[in-house]
């Protein structure tokens, strides 16, 4: 049993022009890479996606961003509320417009969400997390992921950040 406990409800969430404000990330690692190894490999990148609790496909962990916090600290939590991953939070990956099919309430008839998702270096997998009684883990390449994402939304912010990350290499 997991310490630590997620958050749930509404009445914290953060909503703007109509739209419910969420934060997520896209966890990574490089397989087979040593910081402290001066031999050169090649990096392979693999971010972690989780199952969805609401159908088939993948997912990056993402959810409402709350009164009482930072952007980055929603997306750091929701990481590991979710997938049971720490790390460091590197760059804002962008903003994803989308419409939750099971997520409508009074501040958000239409469900509209607008999602701020973030790059995560991930260096502890957590052996329990919250929701681990209802999310696997799955670390993918990045082209496994493509074909994963259950949402256009999250396909979308894996491409920007394939573009991100060619650009720190």
């Amino acid at each position: 049993m997991s310490e630590l406990v997620a958050r749930t409800g509404r009445h914290q969430q953060r909503y703007d022009d109509g739209c419910r404000l969420v934060a997520g990330c896209i966890p990574f690692r490089y397989r087979n890479y040593n910081e402290n190894d001066d031999t050169v490999a090649e990096k392979i990148v693999e971010v972690l996606m989780i199952n969805s609790t609401s159908g088939p496909g993948l997912l990056f962990p993402k959810g409402g961003w709350e009164n009482d916090e930072t952007v980055e600290e929603a997306a750091a939590r929701e990481a590991i509320e979710e997938a049971g991953v720490r790390g460091d939070l590197m760059d804002f990956i962008g903003n994803y417009h989308f419409k939750s099919k099971t997520l409508q309430d009074e501040c958000c008839p239409e469900g509209l969400c607008k999602a701020s998702m973030f790059a995560l270096f991930v260096k502890e997998e957590l052996q329990s997390w919250p929701e681990q009684s209802t999310r696997t883990r799955s670390w993918l390449t990045i082209s496994q992921a493509v074909e994963n994402c259950r949402h256009k939304w999250m396909e979308e912010a894996l491409k920007q950040f394939s573009i991100w990350l060619e650009d720190q290499m």
